[in-house]
């Protein structure tokens, strides 16, 4: 039931030099018995807010979702049955601009997409045996939201409210008819991907200092000289609320009519001690992670933007007064996509409980209908992060909805070539990214499949995944291996090691081995011989080209290349011992300390709890000295930052996901929860701890498709006590390494069992 009669308010549409407010909506209709049965379908391109007789339903904010118009246009249904009334009823919208209209997207040339235009919607409504759509009969007005965009923010001028708007006995006759648009290109779709929402988190500040901000250096190559307001820099109040996520600012205030109030998001207070928002860089100042809101005059007033969200720690907020300066001006409103959470990680040091939870954190912070690289400055969809976050944001989270939309808009934004774009959504910018980035669109159906057993979402990637093959197989060098854009992305010091082919070429290498994987569940046998055949390919190149044999090295000898080498199986069985061993004498080197980027990063830790040195990479993750996750911690961050730097300055976001994959590493090898371990049996479970020496307990848990499972081993006077929960359909089998057991194991669907282990 999706009408594909949109409409708009006019062919205006905003951008940083002229403001066009966001409209407003009315459609009225008479029923003169309730019915049983009420559907209404609203799709947009832009972003919406629904009203029926005054009540708001919309799912969530950023409704109906984030995507390219001309890939895919969500729509979003609801039961109006129990707020509709006898007599007259009105349905009420909002419109912002969404991705239809993105002028803080400049940098990713959002702002020269062919589908740019005013935001635009439709609805169809079925009432009994009546059919309402969308039509010029709807009527339409400004409202007081003037600018809106979701990376720069809000402003809203209260004095120009309208009482009642969308009540039914509101006179409308002054208002203008909407006007028909052309439809948006992209096939229509009911968005199945969780809303984002409130999360129910509300945080008042622990802070609230008198104070200034540093001044914005703007950028030359995205300057805007002639945006319409520009941000000027007065003496304010920083608000600090004591963690870095993601959501809004409630703004709650008895202001004098026309008092404006000018709110800045940021992560940063400089040694100084004056906020700095340097770091969000592609914008004119005043237009990222920045509302303003006019107040009426009229009494309390309390402001939450429309259709943007932020990333932030503090806010900078200037226009009050001395007296308005209270810990109830501002509340921090957490948001993200409604997930559940699927696991638990506790032991016995805080610090790595602390590091879990900033891992989690920085997750949901960054989880907008699909994963961003970061939540203040690019709220883009960057692949590689995905593709390196895939396996521990669906072990953490229910995400699998959200995750199977991605992959949708993935395959619409895959090139004609079969290349992936760097990021998705797109407007068609990004297309030099690579296998590390490109692997998104085989890992995200991966896992998900591991951690869920759902098979629908390979189907929707099966043959864009082999369309990808066919790219890969094509852009090989003369040596057969893979060398095209970008590599171990924000390695320690900002100094990278790895080369681009030698990444290049072994993630390409893993993308055929999953791939092989994924046409062999869905059946596919040409499609698997084919990844078969090109993965052997490009082992070969790799082994003959980038691995000296003689010193058992891999690529330039560092971390990430050595790691990546072994996790991944270009060395043979027979060699990874000795490989190994040269691993740990590059980390011994180092004053065991970590020196690798992102690709590194996942798989570093994974490789010595393999072969037995779990207690190095707690060390590695947790000590409190740069450079570490520990030394996060005494640096007061609440969240993953982008870098392993020691200049703030050089850090562009406090709070990114792609380092998050310890979260994984904490569950599966510190507690030992390993859930289907061989990827070919979803009721199976491997309970393999890593007895860490500094630790006398670790406790993990997940809700598997069966039921949850949950692990705790406990260090006590007669050794160590390991106690297995899990449903009787999950078969458990155990790895205690050297470790001799006590008690006898129990059989393979046992429900709950204590196993007392001793050296």
């Amino acid at each position: 039931m999706f009408s594909d009669k949109f409409i708009f308010a006019g062919p205006e549409y905003n951008d940083l030099k002229k403001f066009v407010p966001a409209p407003y909506f009315r459609k009225s209709f008479d029923l003169t018995n309730l019915p049983e049965s009420c559907l209404i379908s609203v799709g947009a391109a832009g972003f919406y807010r629904i009203w029926i007789n005054g009540t708001e339903i919309t799912k969530g904010i950023l409704a109906p979702y984030i995507s390219n118009p001309d890939d895919i246009v969500y729509f979003d249904e609801y039961d109006l049955v129990p707020y509709l009334i006898e007599g007259r009823n009105t349905l009420g919208f909002m419109l912002g601009n969404g991705f239809q209209n993105n002028p803080g997207g400049k940098v990713w040339d959002f702002d020269k997409t062919r589908f740019r235009g005013a935001p635009r919607f439709s609805f169809s409504l079925s009432v009994d045996d009546m059919i309402i759509e969308s039509d010029e009969s709807v009527k339409t007005a400004p409202s007081p939201l003037y600018f809106d965009d979701i990376r720069c923010g809000e402003r809203y001028d209260a004095r120009l409210e309208t009482e009642n708007w969308n009540l039914p006995d509101f006179d409308d006759s002054s208002w203008n008819n909407a006007c028909f648009c052309e439809k948006p290109r992209g096939e229509f779709r009911l968005c199945e991907a969780e809303p984002v929402k409130p999360t129910g988190e509300r945080i008042k500040p622990v802070s609230i200092i008198k104070g200034e901000a540093q001044p914005y250096i703007e950028s030359e190559r995205v300057a805007c000289p002639e945006a319409q307001e520009k941000f000027v820099l007065t003496d304010g109040y920083i608000y600090d609320f004591g963690v870095n996520k993601s959501g809004l600012c409630e703004l709650k205030i008895n202001g004098t009519k026309g008092q404006r109030i000018e709110m800045q998001f940021g992560e940063f207070v400089g040694e100084n001690g004056r906020f700095n928002y340097q770091n969000l860089e592609f914008y004119p100042d005043g237009y990222c992670q920045h509302d303003v809101y006019i107040c009426s005059g009229n009494g309390t007033e309390t402001y939450i933007p429309h259709f943007t969200y932020h990333g932030f720690r503090y806010c900078f907020i200037t226009g009050i007064t001395p007296e308005q300066a209270t810990e109830d001006l501002l509340t921090y409103v957490v948001c993200n996509s409604d997930l559940k959470k699927r696991a638990s990680f506790v032991c016995s040091d805080e610090v790595a409980n602390t590091l879990y939870k900033m891992c989690c954190n920085s997750d949901l912070s960054n989880f907008f209908y699909f994963p961003n690289d970061c939540p203040q400055r690019e709220k883009n969809g960057w692949t590689g992060d995905i593709a390196l976050s895939a396996e521990h944001m669906i072990m953490n989270f229910s995400c699998e909805k959200s995750f199977t939309e991605w992959i949708r808009n993935a395959v619409k934004a895959q090139f004609t070539n079969g290349s992936l774009p760097s990021i998705v959504p797109t407007g068609g910018w990004g297309d030099k990214a690579g296998p590390s980035w490109d692997a998104a669109l085989v890992y995200v159906p991966y896992y998900t499949y591991l951690y869920t057993g759902d098979v629908g979402i390979l189907d929707e990637c099966c043959e864009s995944v082999f369309r990808y093959l066919s790219f890969l197989s094509s852009h090989r060098t003369e040596k057969g291996t893979v060398n095209l854009y970008l590599g171990d992305w924000c390695p320690v010091g900002n100094v990278r090691k790895a080369t681009n082919e030698f990444t290049d070429s072994v993630s390409a290498m893993n993308i055929c081995e999953k791939a092989a994987f994924i046409f062999e569940v869905l059946g596919k046998k040409l499609h698997r011989d084919f990844a078969l055949s090109l993965y052997d390919e490009l082992r070969n190149a790799i082994r003959e080209n980038l691995i000296d044999f003689g010193s058992m090295t891999a690529d330039v000898p560092c971390q990430t290349s050595q790691a990546m080498a072994i996790y991944y199986g270009v060395f043979n069985e027979e060699e990874k011992t000795e490989a190994f061993s040269v691993l740990l004498d590059m980390i011994h080197a180092n004053s065991d300390f970590i020196d690798f980027g992102i690709l590194g990063a996942r798989v570093l830790f994974h490789v010595l709890s393999a072969y037995g040195e779990s207690d190095l990479a707690f060390k590695m993750i947790c000590r409190p000295e740069w450079p570490s996750y520990g030394n996060f911690i005494e640096r007061g961050y609440t969240s993953l930052p982008e870098n392993f730097v020691i200049d703030e300055k050089d850090i562009h976001s406090l709070n990114h996901h792609f380092f998050g994959d310890i979260s994984n590493w904490f569950i599966s090898c510190v507690a030992g929860l390993r859930y289907n371990p061989t990827g070919r049996n979803g009721r199976s479970v491997l309970i393999k701890p890593s007895f860490i020496e500094k630790l006398d307990f670790a406790n993990a848990s997940f809700d598997s498709p069966y039921g949850v499972i949950s692990v705790e081993w406990k260090r006590n006077a007669d050794g160590i006590t390991i106690t297995v929960h899990k449903p009787k359909e999950v078969e458990c089998n155990f790895d205690f390494g050297g470790y001799s057991v006590k008690s006898d194991l129990p059989c393979a669907d046992f429900e709950d069992a204590d196993i007392i282990l001793i050296q």
